[in-house]
Parts: structure tokens; C-alpha cells; sequence
């Protein structure tokens, strides 16, 4: 109930952000104006993550004809500095910065899919070249929003600490820790710590 109620929350305190983010990409690239993910829930249920859009409608085919943007991809833990990314829209890099693109995943919350605290929502690949035999523990949970990863240097941080973080996140749940987490999370999007 705290997750949904808060996410409510969330998504009517933000609606004029979002509605502006919204209009800026119909505006400037047209539909869609989500991205959708798939990524691995609780009990290793596939689910569609939303975020704002902060690239070209057809990066998904671009990344995967790239072999060497997608050796990037991978080499460098399933992400890509922005900055270095040809398929960013010109007001991506803010977005992601501002941390302002996953405003969208309050819907996941609100659906059931995610809770504001946990894991981070992750690949199927991620799942089981870094996670292995620790990816029942990450699958015990629903992913979540905002969680110790990042609060603890997001980007900045690779691999095994990112899985280390997100296993001890799940450990440590409790009503006290999610509000931490809520309050760091908070601090670091002003910061913009670790953000790509």
C-alpha cells in the first residue's frame, strides 16, 4: 500500500514535469513517448519498465547492428556513457542526468510490477553474467525504483559492487530502510551523483 500510495503521489506532484517532458518529445521526435524495457521482476517474471524517451525511436535495432557500440554496451556492464551514445536525443543527456526519465516508472509501481525501494530492474542477460547463483535473491523481490545502488554511485559503480548493493538492499528491507533510501535518493538526484 506505501508504494502505491507514494508513487500516486509522486506521479500528481510531477504531473506538470511530465506532461512537459512529454510534449518536448512529441515535439521534437513525435511517438512514442515511453520507452519500454524489458527487464527481469520478482520471481523472474518479465516486465516492461517505462522511462521518458531519451532516444531516437529505433535505438534498440541501432545497438543491435552496432557490433561495436554493442561491445561497448556490454563491456562497460550493460551501459553507455551518454555522452559517447550517436543515439541520444539532444535533451537525453539532461534527462538522464536529472534523473528525470524514470519519473515514468511510478506507472510500473502503481501496475504491480516494481516498488519505490529495491533491486534495480535488470536485463535477462545482466541476470546471468553477473548476478548467477545470487539471482534467487534478486528475483525473491520486485524491483525497485530507487534503491542502495543508487545511492551509492549509480553509473560510477560496475559489476560485482552493483550486484553486492542490490543483494544487501534486499537483505536490509524494512518500512526504515525504504524511507532512507527514499531520503538519499532524493539528496543524490540533486547531487546527480553517478547519473550518465
Amino acid at each position: 500500500m506505501f508504494d502505491k500510495s507514494f508513487a500516486l503521489f509522486a506521479m500528481i506532484i510531477g504531473l506538470p514535469i511530465f506532461m512537459i517532458i512529454s510534449l518536448l518529445i512529441i515535439f521534437y521526435d513525435g511517438f512514442p513517448v515511453f520507452f519500454k524495457h524489458t527487464r527481469v521482476g520478482k520471481d523472474g517474471k518479465l516486465i516492461k519498465v517505462y522511462k521518458f524517451r531519451s532516444m531516437v525511436k529505433n535505438a534498440e535495432e541501432i545497438l543491435k547492428n552496432d557490433k561495436e557500440l554493442y561491445s561497448e554496451y556490454v563491456k562497460n556492464g550493460y551501459k553507455i556513457d551518454a555522452k559517447k551514445d550517436p543515439r541520444i536525443l539532444p535533451f537525453g543527456v539532461f534527462l538522464r542526468k536529472s534523473s528525470l526519465d524514470e519519473i515514468p516508472q511510478f506507472i510500473n509501481v502503481l501496475k504491480g510490477d516494481m516498488v519505490i525501494v529495491g533491486p534495480r530492474p535488470v536485463v535477462p542477460n545482466e541476470l546471468e553474467t553477473l548476478y548467477k547463483e545470487k539471482s534467487t535473491i534478486y528475483e525473491s523481490v520486485k524491483p525497485g525504483v530507487t534503491g542502495l545502488w543508487q545511492v551509492s554511485g549509480r553509473a560510477n559503480l560496475k559489476g560485482e559492487d552493483r550486484v553486492k548493493l542490490d543483494i544487501e538492499g534486499v537483505q536490509k528491507k524494512s518500512l526504515f530502510f525504504d524511507l532512507y533510501i527514499i531520503y538519499k535518493t532524493v539528496l543524490e538526484v540533486f547531487k546527480r551523483t553517478g547519473a550518465y
